[in-house]
């Protein structure tokens, strides 16, 4: 599949992608909302995906998560193909790409009437089959690193906004993706929150995790971000490393986006 230029090294560019997308489209009645994408990641990577609301983001990490299907393209992980042309792989192919990676939503999405450790440990043992005991000492171990130890037993409820966005990080991580996901996961928080979850997912990439973030935060995908992707109109504007997409932009859409978010 044809991968997308990126800011890293040579070496890095030749190791296989943990997820590649070639020529993929999709539509939501007669609106294309994406044109023709194409976007790989390789191991270690940290990617934010920024551009203006209505652009194509959340839409391309709902078509890459597999919460929506593409019209036309391929999508593989690694040697998982899941799309070829829009036709997708059967149920066990899907749940094989499934295993490969963790999703961290905006509004947190955890089970409200799970404790937080249940929710943390449920996907471990209900869909990948783990032993309940490991299952809950690696989701203890997970909840301690976010900060929550001691929040085990309270439900989403009792917890602020941060702290369930935290949790919904350790649930992604007790999967064991080969890469994590983030679509706007600061979005719902206030700034004293939003500071929290983003110094976790910093000390994600400090561990070279592989990360692909939806995030309206410039400063933060500056410092974190290996690579920027630009979208706007369903398609990528423009790419490449963080300091130069964001500091030193090329195009004129992406230097627009940036300076109306300095107002």
């Amino acid at each position: 599949m044809t991968s997308a230029s990126t800011g890293t090294s040579t070496a890095e560019k030749s190791a296989q992608p943990v997820v590649s997308l070639a020529h993929a489209r999709k539509s939501f009645g007669d609106v294309e909302v994406l044109h023709d994408i194409s976007l790989s990641v390789v191991p270690g990577e940290v990617v934010a995906i920024i551009g203006p609301s209505g652009g194509g983001k959340s839409t391309l990490l709902r078509c890459l998560t597999l919460l929506e299907r593409l019209d036309g393209g391929d999508l593989s992980y690694e040697d998982v193909t899941v799309a070829r042309g829009g036709t997708y792989g059967d149920k066990s192919v899907l749940a094989a790409a499934r295993d490969r990676f963790g999703l961290v939503f905006q509004n947190y999405n955890l089970f409200p009437h799970f404790s937080v450790l249940r929710n943390v440990m449920d996907a471990p043992v209900c869909v990948q089959g783990r032993p309940r005991a490991e299952a809950e000492a690696e989701a203890r171990a997970l909840l301690a690193k976010m900060g929550l130890a001691g929040s085990e037993d309270k439900v989403p409820c009792q917890l602020s906004g941060g702290q369930q966005q935290r949790a919904s990080i350790a649930r992604a991580l007790a999967l064991h993706p080969d890469i994590v996901y983030f679509d706007e996961p600061t979005s719902a928080l206030d700034p004293e929150l939003t500071a929290e979850v983003l110094r976790v997912i910093k000390e994600l990439a400090a561990e070279n995790m592989t990360l692909v973030i939806v995030t309206h935060e410039m400063g933060f995908a500056r410092e974190v971000a290996d690579r920027v992707v630009f979208m706007d109109g369903g398609v990528i504007v423009e790419e490449g490393p963080a300091e130069q997409v964001i500091d030193h932009p090329r195009e004129e859409r992406t230097r627009a986006f940036l300076a109306q978010r300095e107002r």
